[in-house]
């Protein structure tokens, strides 16, 4: 009796599973052996590869702990800024003060400089907001330069391994008269050219996100200056208003 499974013979349905696992495991197979010749890639590149390693990794914390701080740091500085305002009018100096410190963010850290100066001359206050906003803009910038020295120091160590093992391969050619396969020549170099490609997508890599995080860095320092000024506009109002905020 001839067995069938939606319209096919079970024994044609088998082989088709068969050949699909066969395939599969395939795949598999020469996607592991990929990820061993790239480890081997890069093992070839010699003692060059440990530093460009170690910056990498160096590169991939900072982008990762910048990303963070930068996550919890960001803000709309409207809604919390027609906040305080609103306190402070109120009398409510406490209030904002406990306000400032729950939002636990720059610009709350700032603000909280110069309110607690009111009543001293609005000279005071601004000198208290500067030096806290500098502070601040410190903390945002925390780290960076890591970046730039990575995106600027891994290429040159890569062509610093290429250079050298350029060296080593023409000291072989040396040591043996010239009586030198080319396939070793080209084996050799193509493995000193190992370190220049490594130092090169990690100097991209870092570049490209010390980029991208100092342009989110700037929006953010100036998102800070726009809304202190907006903060030291509020305390030059009209002395009636003015005493009602500071009362």
């Amino acid at each position: 009796m001839n067995l069938t499974f939606f319209g096919e013979p079970v024994l044609a349905v088998l082989l088709m599973m068969q050949e699909t696992v066969n395939d599969t495991l395939g795949t598999g197979m020469a996607m592991e052996d990929e990820g061993v010749n790239l480890l081997h890639l890069l093992i070839q590149g010699g003692y060059v590869m440990i530093p460009i390693t170690i910056l990498s990794l160096i590169g991939i914390y900072v982008i990762a702990e910048r990303w963070k701080f930068l996550k919890n740091s960001s803000m709309e500085p409207a809604p919390f800024l027609a906040s305080v305002e609103q306190m402070l009018r109120a009398g409510e100096t406490r209030a904002a003060l406990s306000y400032c410190d729950q939002v636990d963010k720059p610009l709350g850290r700032i603000l909280k400089q110069g309110i607690n100066r009111l009543g001293r001359p609005i000279a005071d206050i601004e000198e208290a907001i500067k030096n806290a906003g500098k502070k601040e803009i410190f903390l945002l910038e925390k780290r960076m330069d890591w970046l730039a020295t990575i995106a600027g120091v891994a290429p040159l160590l890569g062509f610093l391994g290429t250079v050298t093992g350029m060296i080593q391969a023409f000291m072989q050619i040396q040591s043996l008269q010239g009586n030198v396969n080319p396939s070793v020549l080209a084996g050799g170099i193509w493995e000193a050219l190992v370190t220049t490609a490594a130092g090169l997508a990690v100097g991209i890599f870092a570049y490209f996100f010390y980029n991208y995080l100092l342009s989110r860095i700037n929006r953010m320092v100036f998102e800070l200056e726009m809304a202190t000024t907006e903060f030291v506009e509020l305390l030059q109002k009209p002395a009636s208003k003015k005493e009602a905020a500071i009362r």
